[in-house]
């Protein structure tokens, strides 16, 4: 892709790559050198600009800090086997960013901002993309409202960034999870088909108390009987259920998950069935007394995959078969990355080539 705007860039004078032990990498720790920024103000988006990665200075009346107008996006880069980067599925990311910013009345970001803007700033960090296998350079778009003013309102200022930074894969081990009967994550006609800050802070309280339990997530559940599966903590909730492939359909309450499409599409190249349909507290039990559910998984860009070794369900662990190489959300994973990394043919064009 060709860029055609013109971004600034002011490289920092102090690198703090060579701290990077690449080879143990942990999630959420290391920061790349450069950030894009561009603001949003008068009606208009200014210049973008990527410049040294640094804190903000914001005011204490800045409104995202009172009322919550701040959405963000997850998505990764890849290092290609001829050595090149591929950005994963910027556009759907960039749609996805798009209707969450609606949802919360935000500034929409022009595309070529997010898109151009992205690839000058992967260009300038390309030191940052690891390439042990399974890693990936994630990369943080975040939008929020930097009006300084208290009285509730819509603001109409707002600023737009991206940071980036390296990371290992996550879940290599299977996960227990408990199905959330009392909490949910997000009501009907609320905002949880948005990637916003409160959706995620919402989420804490629940899932420390499973955690207290014994279990590493929760599985939400969502509608006025809280009957009905909707997601995997943060990911999107798959189950393998009569050798098909099952998730919860897309709603307000439950997120368009970029990973969610991807393995519902590689799944469907690879001859599976596929079933995008609500699933029940009761299917599930059912599922397991019969020895019909096989597998399930959480799905997500962060983690890829999250196998789930064991499900409570009303008080009850149910365990699920062992998995090994020939498990289909491991199937699925090796695809995915052979695309990501150019080893085969990216036949559905859902890499960006930097």
């Amino acid at each position: 892709m060709e860029l055609t705007m013109d971004i600034s860039v002011r490289k920092t004078l102090h690198s703090k790559l060579n701290e990077v032990d690449f080879k143990t990498l942990e999630f959420g720790k290391y920061v790349a050198d450069h950030m894009l920024l561009c603001d949003y103000a008068n009606g208009e988006w200014q210049i973008p600009q990527v410049v040294p990665f640094a804190n903000l200075s914001l005011s204490p009346t800045t409104l995202a800090l009172h009322y919550g107008q701040t959405v963000f996006e997850g998505m990764k880069a890849f290092k290609m086997r001829d050595g090149r980067i591929n950005i994963f599925r910027m556009d759907k990311h960039y749609d996805r960013f798009l209707k969450s910013l609606d949802r919360m009345c935000m500034a929409p970001i022009p595309k070529d901002i997010f898109t151009e803007g992205l690839m000058r700033l992967i260009e300038v960090d390309k030191g940052w993309v690891p390439t042990e296998s399974g890693s990936a350079l994630y990369i943080r778009p975040f939008m929020y409202a930097s009006e300084a003013k208290f009285g509730v309102k819509i603001a109409d200022e707002y600023r737009f960034i991206i940071f980036t930074g390296p990371v290992p894969s996550l879940f290599a081990n299977p996960i227990k999870v408990k199905v959330e009967n009392i909490y949910i994550r997000a009501a009907k006609g609320g905002t949880g088909s948005a990637k916003c800050g409160g959706n995620y802070g919402g989420a804490f309280y629940p899932t420390q108390l499973a955690k207290q339990q014994g279990y590493d997530q929760v599985l939400w559940t969502g509608g006025k009987d809280n009957q009905f599966i909707e997601e995997s903590g943060m990911m999107n909730a798959m189950f393998v259920i009569n050798n098909t492939l099952v998730t919860p359909p897309l709603s307000d309450s439950i997120l368009d998950g970029v990973t969610r499409d991807s393995l519902l599409t590689l799944a469907n190249d690879l001859g599976y069935a596929t079933e995008e349909r609500p699933v029940s507290i009761t299917e599930l039990e059912n599922a397991f007394t019969a020895k019909k559910i096989s597998a399930a998984f959480g799905a997500g860009t962060a983690a890829v995959v999250a196998p789930i070794a064991v499900i409570n369900i009303n008080g009850i662990d149910h365990s699920l078969p062992a998995y090994n190489e020939n498990s289909l959300h491991n199937k699925l994973k090796d695809q995915l990355e052979l695309i990501r990394t150019g080893q085969i043919t990216d036949v559905h064009e859902w890499n960006y080539i930097v």
